[in-house]
């Protein structure tokens, strides 16, 4: 086992083994969803997160072995390496670290040690060091003259300033420093001048005097008050006890054998390294780290809520009537086909300011007599209470069967490229409908057109690392279509892109193939597919499917490199593989460690196997909750304090979480309000898309904001 496995096993506490393993297979080419579903004897059975997480740590292991490289050769450049500095080297295990050994070899600017180096005053700094200096006109008669000091002052300055960039470059000091203000420092944010009335109505309203400790500050205020301050409303500062840590600075970098003039001169330099060069260093350090922090906790958090809204249940084998409500501009209208084909389209103005209830209605009733849809879709924006009653008071739909979807990025959708290619002969609005209706019909299916950023389950998604925000959302989308697997033959493009192992482009090449030769029969008929070769197959062939193809395991998550294992199986249940397949009764009664043996299989493989053939075609989605969401209100002016609400979670924060009321605006429940008991995420009671009753605790009518709690409801 490598140095690195050792690492990140140590690191992510998991066996050294299947760390290697997943180290192995990533660098043959696999991917994190293959490797978690298809390769679980060689792993040990490691899960995707896992899989993930060594994924992760991996790039960041390689991240600092090339930086110990790079530093490694600049110290050997600069013929400065010595057997200790290897040592620490070798020893470094954050980037941290390696930073502080390379400082002292670091391109240095024109600062002020440079100018007194190249006055040749680096003597007397070592000189003032040992502790020993007597500031007399002999002892400093060689560092005076033309193109040296101007007199002594100016030469105990310079030699000070050499000392002061040392004292700079010392690990100890700095890691003291580092200790300190990570420990003891504060966040004050405070009103930027000229802007007090400004932030009075802002969102930033709680930093205009704001402290917080650095170790207690959370992600989402450190994130704030960030905003804050880039928006040019409030100022940053970190507070410490500058005098109690320059001090001991002091003590540390001292000699103790130093006499009282060289004990002076060298306290004053260190004074002036903490103020001018270390503390700003280490602050900026402080601020990365924190911000760095933030930015994680933001991204999963994102990623966890994409990942709630993507694997909500679809609604399948449903005509759908989709609704995007509008006021002056009416309602648009699209009727759409089970498969999301847009058969219709329309606009009625059943509200405000026309009020032609009695057209909509017909309109309505024409396309039920000529489409007959089972579900009706509106859109959550501008008009969809309205919109709703219409509907239900229309009596042409059971309430069951109407549905308020989320339109949040319907309008990116609409503007896009994607949308243009689907629909080239139709405007936006249409488009943006029809996005509307095929999120009820397959929510992961038409989500995954849309930059995950304009969905809006986000937090601060604007002002976290914007490269990190979009590996980690991709990685979810990817994660979420691969668990769910797509049917080759209604796979759109985009879609198909996010399969292991297949990409923009040959998924192209399936779309284009299948356009020109027909549906897929047969997962081997993939192979036909230009570019798509050997490699690209075995990643990509578990994860699609084909329904009512030539071979009934085409249809399931089972991969194709076991399908011998599936006949022997069936072989040795004395039946043909098409009666094993849904055969639960029999596959119940199988003894996996038995009939692994027997097969020369892996328990886990064959477990999977087993479960796939007991239900062949499922989507994991539909395990999920399809309670129905009813509102109890239809206006914020309706909401009183104590009042019990119903409403469904619309999008999770690190300070609470936003609950749909059926309404306009969205309550917030604050974290502390969520449970009777401390908890430290909200995800760990609730979840999006979930239902709940809340209470009305405050109504702002003028912000439109609505305090909730779970609490005692």
């Amino acid at each position: 086992m490598n140095s690195i496995a050792s690492s990140i096993a140590a690191n992510l506490q998991l066996p050294v083994k299947g760390v290697q393993a997943v180290i192995d297979l990533l660098e043959e080419g696999a991917t994190v969803p293959f490797i978690s579903r298809y390769r679980k004897e060689r792993t040990g059975s490691l899960d995707e997160l896992a899989v993930r997480n060594i994924e992760t740590e991996l790039s960041a292991q390689r991240q600092l072995l090339a930086r110990r490289d790079f530093v490694r050769n600049a110290i050997c450049e600069a013929g400065a390496m010595t057997p200790a500095l290897e040592t620490r080297l070798t020893q470094a295990g954050t980037m941290t670290e390696l930073e502080d050994i390379y400082l002292p070899f670091k391109p240095k600017r024109n600062t002020r040690a440079a100018v007194a180096r190249e006055k040749g005053l680096e003597p007397l700094a070592k000189m003032i060091m040992a502790g020993n200096f007597i500031p007399a006109a002999d002892n400093c008669r060689n560092f005076i003259g033309k193109g040296k000091a101007n007199d002594i002052d100016d030469a105990i300055s310079g030699a000070a300033d050499i000392i002061a960039e040392w004292a700079s470059e010392n690990t100890r000091l700095r890691n003291n420093t580092r200790r300190v203000l990570r420990r003891d420092g504060i966040y004050a944010s405070n009103v930027a001048k000229g802007k007090e009335q400004e932030i009075e109505t802002s969102k930033a309203a709680m930093y205009a005097d704001f402290q917080k400790s650095v170790a207690r500050c959370s992600s989402h205020q450190y994130l704030a008050m960030r905003r804050a301050e880039r928006e040019g409303l409030v100022k940053i500062k970190l507070l410490a006890d500058d005098n109690t840590i320059s001090r001991d600075l002091c003590r540390i970098f001292t000699p103790q054998h130093a006499n009282g003039t060289c004990r002076q001169i060298i306290e004053n330099a260190v004074t002036d390294a903490y103020k001018r060069l270390i503390r700003p260093s280490i602050e900026n350090e402080i601020a990365a780290e924190k911000k760095n922090e933030a930015d994680s906790v933001a991204i999963n958090l994102f990623a966890d809520n994409l990942r709630q809204l993507l694997m909500a249940a679809p609604l399948h084998g449903k005509t759908v009537l989709a609704l995007d409500p509008g006021f002056r501009t009416g309602c648009k209208v699209a009727c759409l086909d089970c498969a999301g084909t847009l058969l219709a389209h329309t606009t009625i103005y059943p509200a405000a300011p026309k009020n032609d209830i009695d057209g909509s209605r017909r309109t309505i009733q024409d396309l039920c007599l000529r489409f007959k849809p089972q579900a009706v879709a509106i859109g959550n924006g501008t008009a969809s209470r309205e919109t709703e009653a219409f509907i239900r008071n229309s009596r042409l739909f059971e309430p069951d069967d109407i549905y308020i979807v989320d339109e949040s990025g319907a309008s990116v959708y609409s503007a896009s490229d994607i949308a243009r290619h689907e629909f080239p002969d139709y405007d936006i609005t249409v488009r943006g409908t029809v996005s509307i209706g095929r999120r009820l019909i397959d929510p992961l299916a038409e989500l995954v057109k849309i930059d995950p950023q304009s969905i809006g389950v986000g937090q601060y998604q604007h002002d976290v690392d914007k490269a990190k925000l979009k590996d980690a959302l991709d990685y979810t989308v990817m994660s979420c279509v691969n668990t769910v697997g797509v049917n080759v033959n209604t796979a759109s493009e985009q879609l198909l892109g996010y399969i292991s192992g297949i990409g923009p482009k040959l998924a192209e090449n399936i779309v284009k193939y299948r356009a020109e030769n027909g549906l897929f029969s047969s997962r081997a008929e993939l192979r036909k597919v230009p570019r798509l070769g050997d490699k690209a197959y075995e990643l990509a062939a578990g994860f699609m499917r084909v329904p009512n193809g030539d071979n009934p395991l085409d249809n399931t998550g089972i991969h194709p490199e076991s399908y011998k294992t599936v006949s022997a199986l069936a072989k040795e249940c004395r039946l043909s593989t098409r009666e094993l397949v849904s055969n639960t009764t029999l596959l119940a009664q199988i003894d996996i460690d038995d009939m692994a043996a027997s097969l020369a299989c892996g328990k886990e493989t064959l477990r999977d196997i087993i479960a796939e053939l007991a239900k062949p075609g499922r989507d994991p989605r539909t395990d999920n909750d399809d309670s129905r969401f009813k509102p109890s209100v239809a206006h914020i002016n309706e909401l009183l304090p104590g009042m019990i609400v119903n409403g469904r979670v619309c999008n999770i924060t690190a300070f609470g979480a936003f609950i749909d009321l059926g309404i306009h605006e969205n309550g917030l429940v604050h974290i502390s309000q969520i449970s009777k008991q401390r908890i430290n995420s909200v995800s760990e009671v609730i979840k999006i898309g979930q239902l709940v009753k809340a209470r009305v605790l405050e109504i702002d009518n003028t912000r439109g904001r609505i305090s909730l709690t779970l609490k005692d409801v």
